[in-house]
This record gives structure tokens, sequence and C-alpha cells, in this order.
């Protein structure tokens, strides 16, 4: 029988005795300079290498110039060295933490024959011993380094986003303080002579605003007089203008207000800023004025594992034990304010939520069908205790 010869610019098959695996080529022309141009796939069988011919095809077709040894490492870590313009340093060190351990699952195989079985797989093991919320920053993380390569057409498509993210392990659930509890809290925190993260405790828990927003708070924000004789009078204040986001910016626009301040906060803000005026003393040279209202004893910015430390230290002199976090100061905020009958709608504008929506999901174990306010509630909330 006749052989057919093969036909100028068809794809050829061929099998390579010395790596004992099945080849094909396409050829893409001649480069400027004469030679031939071809592109090749590889695999265990002549079928599997036609439907790699095919997808390749396809490939060129969509004008996609993956290499042949572009792994799914190498998208990751192009994104994360590209692809997170503005980000600061913390979250690129977030995303890449957390992508770790997919990377060691699926780092070396090549991004356009990554299929979304092989997703799936890796966020499932991955599932075993992370929680929900991780396994979710993961898929998330993966699916944006995968758009990132496709944009720059190295891959056809995005097979992370044809997957549902696995359900995780069980996360520690956050939690509020009692009223009890609060008002131990606050009577410790309240002598910073003892506690120089006691204001931060206090304030938090009082105004309910941002561990972020409160670490970025300056004195130039602060009013610690207001202004009594003005019709109507202005209360003490703080101006939450700022946080410790890249570029200083408060996390949704709505998130810059001013909030009136409890009596009792500015007796607290009043005495830490005198310790503070002494450790500036102790410091002299050391001192670095950053006008921070919370900061180390040289004045430099609080990092959110100070805060953690000193803030577990708090919670234990108070009798509380260690298992909380700062966060849970806002949620003991939200708490207590709707256990007090706050409405929703006033709650929200405290917290610096662009709606009640995200008051009522993000905070739904805290709130209570309630029907009336920040300062005033938790003065008599909290605080009839402490000057008892």
């Amino acid at each position: 029988m006749e052989s057919v010869r093969r036909g100028h610019g068809e794809d050829s098959i061929y099998f390579d005795a010395a790596n004992s695996c099945w080849v094909g080529s396409v050829s893409l022309g001649c480069s400027p300079d004469g030679k031939r141009r071809r592109r090749t796939v590889r695999g265990r069988t002549k079928t599997e290498v036609r439907d790699k011919l095919r997808d390749l095809r396809e490939d060129i077709a969509s004008n996609v110039r993956s290499p042949a040894g572009y792994t799914v490492r190498q998208a990751i870590d192009d994104w994360l060295a590209s692809g997170l313009d503005g980000r600061s340093e913390s979250t690129v060190a977030k995303y890449r933490y957390v992508l770790k351990p997919v990377t060691q699952q699926i780092g070396r195989a090549i991004l356009r024959d990554l299929t979304a079985h092989d997703v799936r797989r890796a966020l499932t093991v991955l599932a075993r011993e992370q929680s929900s919320a991780t396994v979710a920053i993961a898929h998330n993380a993966l699916t944006r380094a995968i758009r990132h390569a496709e944009s720059r057409d190295l891959v056809r498509r995005n097979v992370a986003e044809l997957i549902d993210t696995p359900d995780g392990q069980a996360g520690r659930p956050s939690k509020a303080l009692t009223v009890a509890q609060a008002r131990k809290l606050i009577a410790v925190a309240s002598d910073v002579s003892k506690h120089r993260l006691g204001a931060y405790v206090v304030l938090c828990l009082q105004t309910g605003i941002r561990t972020e927003e409160a670490r970025a708070l300056t004195w130039n924000h602060v009013d610690l007089s207001g202004k009594p004789d003005d019709d109507p009078l202005l209360p003490p204040s703080i101006a939450v203008w700022r946080s410790v986001r890249e570029h200083g910016d408060t996390k949704t626009r709505t998130s810059r207000r001013t909030l009136g301040l409890p009596e009792h906060a500015v007796d607290v803000l009043r005495n830490h800023r005198e310790r503070q005026r002494a450790e500036c003393e102790y410091a002299k040279d050391a001192w670095q004025d950053n006008d921070l209202v919370f900061c180390t004893g040289l004045g430099t910015k609080l990092d959110a594992g100070n805060v953690r430390r000193q803030f577990k230290v708090v919670t234990e002199a108070a009798g509380l034990g260690r298992d909380w976090t700062p966060q849970e100061l806002r949620h003991t905020f939200v708490s207590v304010l709707s256990a007090a009958g706050t409405p929703v709608e006033e709650i929200a504008r405290l917290a610096g939520h662009s709606s009640t929506r995200t008051t009522e999901v993000i905070y739904r174990r805290e709130l209570r069908p309630v029907l009336t306010r920040g300062a005033e509630a938790m003065d008599s909330i909290l605080n009839e205790s402490i000057h008892s």
C-alpha cells in the first residue's frame, strides 16, 4: 500500500524510542532568520498526543504563547511579583504563605496542561488541615494568579474558575465579651500605669473602631475637650480618617467617620497621654515623634503582633484567659449596643460599615432584633461599676 505523504503545514506524530514516548509537532513557519519554528507535545500514547496537538492548535488560534516549561509555580510567582500593584508587603506575604501548600501539590505542573481536577485535588488536600476561610483565600489567590497569566496570553482558560471551593475544617468562631466580662476588662485596662495598651483596649471596646484604625490614630485627630459652649455643643471625639492599610486609607469610604467619646474613654486617654509624655522624656533623643496615640516605648508604630501579645496580657489580668483577639473588641461593641436597644442602622454608622447588610452578615451572632447611641450607651452600660 502506498504511503500518504504528510501535507505542508500538517502536524507530525512519531515515536521517540530514546525516551519511550510519542511526540507531536506543529509547524509555525519560519522565523525572520529563516529557521523553522515548531512546538511539540509529548505523551504516553498516540491518542494522548493527538489530543494535546488539538489543544495546542486551539492555543495557537487564540494567540496563547505558553512556554512548554511554564509551570503553575512560575505563574504564582509572576502574579506575586507583578500582579499585586499597590498591595502592601504583608498582603503579598499572606498570599505567598497561603499558596505554599498548593504549590507543593501542583506547583510543578505545566500551566497549560493543568486541569480542574488537579486544582480540586490540591484544594481538597489543603482542606483536610486548614479552615474553610483559608481554603477560600487559597482558591481565590490561585484563580487570580492564573487569570494574571491568562491576561498575558500564557494560558487559554482559567481552570481554577471551574470548581467550587471545598469545605475546610471549622475555624475558630469570633466571639464577643458579655457585659460582665467587658466591665472586668475595662476596669483592668483603665490602669494605664500597668498596661501600656490599656487605653487602646478601652477605646476599641467603647467606640468599635477597627484595630487597624486605632494603630494609625494620631493625637491630631483626637479632641479630648470638645466645644461645650457651642450650640449645639460638640463632645470630645476622634476623627477616624486613617488606617495602617497601604496608602493609609480606611477600609471603605464610609469608614471615614468622627465618633463621640464616652466620658470614661476621655479620662483614660488623658492618663495615657501623660504616660506617653513621660516615656518621651525618658527616651530623649531616641524618641521618634510620629504623633501616634498608640506606639512603642520609642514612639514607633505598633505592628499587629505587638497588639496581639499585649492584648492577651490585659485579658489574662482581667481573669478572662488568653483566648481572645483584639478584633473581638469590635464584636463586643456591636453586641453590647445591640443588647441595649441600639438599632442596626446606628450600629452600622458607628462601626463604619457601608451598609447594614455588612453589619448583619458579619456580626449576626451579636445582633438582636431591637429598636435607640454610641458614646452615651457605652457610658451607661459599661462604666456604672467603674465610677461606683
